[in-house]
């Protein structure tokens, strides 16, 4: 069973063609650019030389003509012919209220991520172009719907709602939906798995600390808050997003500043956050490279950063009445020691201790607290397009199976 994973961005289109019956990676690739004048086409296949070509792809449509040909072609292909995709599975950023899992992709369906591009208006659109495109390629192949906001529904009132006029979330369904969730739900997964304990019996914070960042409570298996909110605009401060600030700052700036919603908008999410704050790079390693050679902004940009994923992980525990090990996961939460060791130095009252040899690992499953801590500190490295090729997989099986029966 070959799976083909999909991540569609506006101007990016992210795959990897996984066989289901080991879960190896066949190819991976990258296409970047899209609509632009010249593009960058990056296809990797398994045992074979890399392949980087530059020219103009106008759509998303064309780009996906140029992932089948890759995966097919002679020389650098890894299937003979497209009939030997089983299923297309997608990362669909937002799902509203609308869906807690993932779900094989109809016309009812399509419809609900209509009504979605309202609440994830640069998502959503490319997300539907990538799936329609699909469709336009290979017709009767079954696609899948993999949503970030899924895991995160099944937290409690008390934790998606926001304090404003009870109306606007009746309206407009104004209210907190978390992002990240399939990484979340993937690590909390292999942690319980790590730890040799039933997910059902645990209380996990998991880390995804990369430009984009969040923090999710994950109680025996299920989300009951994160970070992120009614946009990922919320919580942590990230690479260039503010996280949560006042909000009458905004107001404020714009008054002052003279800034259109527009402009403010891309302060906000495009300006802001580490990169904001040391005036250097939204990439941690450039910051921190500026943080050793003295540079007091990105001291303060890496400070604040940890500061709040320390306050959140203390707001987290509070919230499940306890926690049982604290996983880092993404760019930063598997690479940093030093940014690992400063976030769980803060945190001694929770019983973690975190031993300095163990916290040198990079991009490698392993615990990093040492044996006695109370709380067990982990690295899980995430996986998101295994994730949704599992869901894909058991998805359409069970689809087969309903049909079979009916």
């Amino acid at each position: 069973m070959n799976l083909l994973v999909i991540n569609c961005g506006s101007s990016s289109l992210k795959y990897q063609l996984i066989n289901m019956e080991d879960e190896s990676v066949m190819a991976k690739g990258l296409v970047e650019k899209i609509g632009l004048e010249t593009g960058i086409f990056t296809h990797s296949p398994s045992g074979k030389h890399k392949i980087v070509q530059k020219e103009s792809i106008p759509n998303h449509t064309v780009a996906l003509n140029m992932v089948m040909t890759a995966l097919t072609e002679s020389k650098y292909g890894v299937i003979d012919s497209l009939s030997e995709i089983t299923a297309i599975g997608h990362r669909i950023v937002h799902g509203g209220e609308y869906y807690s899992e993932s779900v094989l992709i109809d016309d009812n369906v399509m419809e609900a991520l209509e009504k979605c591009i309202e609440l994830a208006p640069l998502h959503n659109p490319a997300n539907i172009t990538g799936v329609n495109a699909c469709k336009e390629l290979l017709p009767e192949v079954p696609q899948v719907a993999v949503f970030d906001t899924a895991f995160h529904q099944s937290m409690p009132s008390e934790a998606y709602t926001y304090p404003l006029p009870y109306e606007y979330y009746e309206k407009y369904k104004v209210r907190k939906y978390g992002f990240h969730g399939t990484s979340h739900k993937y690590v909390s997964n292999r942690t319980a798995a790590f730890l040799g304990k039933s997910i059902e019996d645990l209380k996990i914070i998991t880390c995804h600390l990369g430009n984009g960042a969040s923090i999710a409570a994950v109680k025996n298996g299920h989300s009951v808050d994160t970070t992120m909110g009614f946009t990922p605009l919320e919580g942590l401060a990230m690479g260039t997003r503010c996280g949560s600030i006042d909000p009458s700052i905004v107001t404020f700036l714009m008054e002052k500043e003279k800034l259109s919603t527009d402009e403010i908008y891309d302060i906000l999410n495009k300006e802001s956050g580490v990169l904001g704050i040391s005036g250097v790079s939204s990439d941690f390693r450039d910051i921190e490279a500026a943080a050793e050679n003295g540079n007091k902004r990105a001291i303060l940009a890496i400070d604040v950063f940890n500061y709040k994923v320390k306050t959140s992980i203390g707001a987290y525990a509070a919230a499940m009445d306890g926690v049982d090990a604290i996983v880092f996961t993404a760019g930063l939460g598997e690479n940093s020691a030093s940014n690992r060791k400063a976030i769980c130095e803060g945190l001694s009252y929770l019983g973690i201790t975190i031993d300095d040899e163990r916290n040198k690992i990079r991009g490698e499953e392993n615990m990093i607290s040492t044996t006695d801590s109370k709380v067990k500190v982990l690295v899980i490295p995430t996986d998101e397009e295994m994730a949704i090729a599992r869901d894909t997989k058991d998805i359409v099986k069970g689809n087969v199976l309903d049909k079979a029966l009916s």
